[in-house]
């Protein structure tokens, strides 16, 4: 059963998507990536997120193959903070609205055309909605027509997911080794498809931004992190060894950008107890902006920006700092860090769910919570700095391999067993078309 572009449509499902609004941390970016990459590769697909209230209910893009739905928008309309604000009203209007527009206005339409439908859910907020639109298929003769995924990339919320019932309408995967052995305490033993980027983001730098960006900051230490403010992140960590090179007498500066979450106060506070001297900023809009701001706050260590940071100059300083953090001590996958590596630069990971990230090949890689460890990975880095160009470049080798349309490869021979597992049949095959042909009579001599 093969899954061609030209009899099978796709159907996400996630709360986060492309939308400012609708991005909290990887899944949004994971939404975003994945249903365009789709689309590209000429799958008709739709994505339902819960969008920016002020943003079209419906949009088109990519030639017509992407649509994305902004779902639970009256309800976003009242909580402008962000696609989790409001987050138990959303579910329950998610739960009795969607499942119901999904089949009609999308399955049942593409079943009449001869076509398959793949749905694949994210995260728990999904976990019903999957559950509901199986049901209504098996109700509505349909269901052996659609092949259901429900992905997992992280653990937040297992407590609440009906865990037979999901297994029952689905097959269940995730994005990593590590996650599928976290998944075996509930009872599950998921299918693992790693996580993408997309091939856009492999890319060099702006040479002359990223070199101005280094000579702006001159210091012996220049690194970046960026992510939720989450203890799982090692934020305190990462503060750590800053504070402790420092004292060391070794100049540092590390640009900051987290959330809202409430551990963002303490980290900061932290890092001010730490004798470090902090300077919160709104972020600036380029690369020649942070240029300007590193020269006006020199006796800065930490920069912390307040506000939305651009893909742009994300990838500068990417490639301009000594080393991006992403040191968690629980990733379900990394995607900051294969982010990194495809934009030249230096990944510090943790050891979880970072399958792709080799120790000393092409990333640094930390054992422990111990900020000694990671002042010890960077002091490496000027040590040996044939060592670290060398990680660089396998790094961006590295990404090369999990560029999305190489995953989605994976995930259609996934969804082949996915379709065995479910009794999904394959689409009517299309009837031959018939030509008249006209005998000529032979002539004579």
């Amino acid at each position: 059963m093969i899954f061609t572009p030209d009899r099978t449509v796709f159907v996400l499902l996630s709360f986060e998507g492309p939308d400012l609004y609708s991005q909290a941390g990887g899944l949004g970016v994971r939404m975003k990536g994945l249903s365009r990459s789709l689309a590209i590769l000429g799958y008709d697909t739709h994505l339902y997120f819960c969008g920016d209230p002020d943003l079209p209910g419906e949009e088109t893009l990519e030639g017509g193959r992407l649509h994305y739905r902004r779902w639970c928008q009256w309800i976003s309309a009242q909580h402008r903070g962000g696609v989790y604000d409001g987050e138990e009203g959303k579910i329950r209007d998610w739960n009795a609205s969607l499942p119901p527009s999904v089949i009609d206005n999308v399955i049942a339409p593409a079943a009449v055309a001869g076509k398959n439908v793949v749905v694949l859910g994210e995260e728990w907020h999904t976990s019903w909605s999957m559950s509901l639109i199986s049901d209504s298929l098996y109700r509505r003769g349909l269901r052996d027509r659609v092949v259901m995924l429900w992905n997992a990339n992280n653990t937040f919320g297992f407590h609440r997911i009906d865990w037979p019932a999901l297994a029952l309408a689905t097959t269940i995967t995730t994005v990593s080794r590590y996650m599928k052995f976290m998944m075996w305490s509930s009872g599950q033993n998921p299918v693992v498809i790693p996580n993408g980027i997309p091939r856009s983001s492999i890319a060099d730098a702006d040479p002359a931004a990223v070199a101005a960006v280094r000579a702006a900051a001159g210091v012996d230490h220049l690194c970046f992190k960026i992510g939720r403010f989450d203890p799982d992140k090692r934020w305190l960590m990462a503060v750590s060894a800053m504070a402790y090179l420092k004292r060391h007498a070794q100049s540092v500066k590390l640009l900051m950008r987290g959330g809202r979450e409430p551990h963002g106060g303490e980290v900061l506070d932290y890092a001010r107890h730490q004798g470090l001297d902090v300077v919160d900023t709104v972020t600036p809009g380029d690369a020649s902006g942070l240029v300007s701001l590193l020269r006006q706050n020199t006796q800065a260590d930490v920069i912390n920006f307040t506000s939305f940071l651009s893909d742009e100059l994300v990838a500068v300083i990417y490639a301009a700092c000594d080393a991006v953090l992403a040191n968690s001590g629980h990733e379900p996958f990394g995607l900051v860090g294969l982010e990194v590596m495809a934009a030249g630069g230096l990944a510090v990971t943790g050891s979880t769910g970072e399958d792709y990230a080799e120790a000393y090949r092409n990333a640094l890689v930390l054992e422990t919570n111990d900020p000694v460890e990671l002042v010890t990975e960077l002091a490496l880095l000027k040590e040996r700095p044939k060592l670290a160009a060398s990680m660089r470049r396998r790094g961006r080798t590295t990404a090369r391999e999990y560029v999305w349309e190489k995953v989605i490869d994976q995930l259609l021979l996934r969804i082949e067993f996915a379709a065995a597992q479910q009794a999904v049949r394959p689409p009517p095959a299309e009837k031959p078309v018939r030509r008249s042909v006209r005998t000529i009579a032979p002539t004579r001599d």
